[in-house]
C-alpha cells in the first residue's frame, strides 16, 4: 500500500508542469564553441564538486595539523597550499571529462589563448616554479630574517607566487618569488637567531689605542641587547688617511632590530671618547700653492 501511494507521488511529480520545467532549464546548454557546450545541470554538477572538494580539504588540513609543532605551521600551510591547487585542478578536469565535457576540443579551442597567456605571464610561471624551489631547499621559513636587494624584512608568508615580509618600519613588502633566482639573497636567521654585528670608528693619530679599545668594549657591554658571550671584540682595523681605523664587533640575539642598538652604542661611543679626550677626527687636506717666477 505504501509503495503503491509512493509511486502515485512520484508519478505526479513526473507528470506535472513545475517538474517539466525545471528538468528544462537543468538540460538548458549554452554552447561555448561548437564542439564545446556545458548546461546548467553541468554546472551545477561541477560547484557541487568544487564545493565538497573544499571542505573535505579543510578537514584533511584541521587532522594533519593537529599534531605538527607550532613553529611548523606556517611551512606545511604552504606545502599544502601548492597540494591544494593541484588537487582542484584534477577534480575539475576528471569531473569535466564526467559530465561528458570533451576535453580534447576544450585544449584545442584554448591552444591558441593558452600560448598568448603563456608569453605574457612568463614572470607569473617563473614565481610559481622559484616558490616550489623553496619550498625544496629549504632556504627560506617563515619566521626568517631575510635581506634581498638591500631591503630587510621578517618573512611572515610564502604563497603560491610572492613571498610577504614586514620591515622593522612594519612596512610590508611583497616580493615575487622569482627573484629568489635572480638575485643574492641573505637569509640572517638560517643558522640561528644569533648575528654579529659591528660599528666602525676612526680616532685621531696620536691616541691612546689601548684606551679606545677599553672604551668601545665598555660602550658595548653597557647595551642590555649585546650579549655577554662570545665576548665583544675590538680589531684595529687599517692606518687611515687620516685616522686610525677601529672596528667593534659584538653579538644580537635578534638582528631584525640591530639598527637600533648600533646606533645606540654609537652615542655611548662618542660620549665615552669626549669624555676621555678622545678626537674622532675628519678628513683633512694640504693644499699647497706654488707661485711662478
Amino acid at each position: 500500500m505504501i509503495f503503491q501511494d509512493l509511486g502515485k507521488i512520484e508519478e505526479a511529480i513526473t507528470e506535472s508542469s513545475v517538474w517539466e520545467k525545471v528538468q528544462s532549464f537543468l538540460n538548458l546548454h549554452v554552447d561555448l564553441t561548437k564542439e564545446i557546450s556545458i548546461s546548467v545541470l553541468d554546472l551545477l554538477v561541477l560547484t557541487t564538486v568544487i564545493f565538497i572538494t573544499t571542505i573535505v580539504l579543510r578537514i584533511i588540513y584541521r587532522i594533519l595539523t593537529r599534531k605538527i609543532p607550532e613553529n611548523d605551521t606556517g611551512k606545511f600551510q604552504v606545502v599544502f597550499g601548492y597540494f591544494r591547487w593541484l588537487i582542484y585542478v584534477i577534480i575539475l578536469l576528471v569531473t569535466l571529462d564526467s559530465i561528458g565535457i570533451n576535453l580534447n576540443a576544450v585544449f584545442a579551442a584554448s591552444a591558441a589563448l593558452l600560448i598568448g597567456v603563456g608569453l605574457a605571464l612568463q614572470t607569473f610561471f617563473q614565481d610559481i616554479i622559484s616558490g616550489v624551489f623553496i619550498l625544496i631547499d629549504q632556504s627560506v621559513h617563515v619566521g626568517d630574517i631575510i635581506e634581498l636587494d638591500g631591503k630587510v624584512g621578517r618573512v611572515e608568508e610564502i604563497k603560491l607566487r610572492t613571498t610577504r615580509a614586514v620591515t622593522i618600519d612594519n612596512k610590508v613588502l611583497v616580493i615575487p618569488n622569482h627573484l629568489y633566482l635572480t638575485n643574492t639573497l641573505y637569509n640572517w636567521t638560517q643558522n640561528g637567531t644569533l648575528t654579529r654585528e659591528s660599528v666602525d670608528v676612526g680616532v685621531a693619530y696620536g691616541s691612546d689605542v689601548e684606551l679606545v679599545k677599553k672604551l668601545l668594549i665598555e660602550a658595548a657591554r653597557s647595551h642590555e641587547s649585546v650579549l655577554g658571550y662570545p665576548e665583544p671584540l675590538v680589531l684595529f682595523t687599517n692606518f687611515g688617511d687620516s685616522s686610525l681605523n677601529f672596528r667593534l664587533i659584538f653579538t644580537l640575539d635578534d638582528s631584525f632590530i640591530g639598527a637600533i642598538p648600533k646606533s645606540e652604542i654609537r652615542f655611548t661611543i662618542n660620549r665615552l671618547f669626549t669624555e676621555n679626550n678622545i678626537t674622532i677626527p675628519f678628513p683633512q687636506r694640504d693644499i699647497h700653492i706654488k707661485q711662478g717666477n
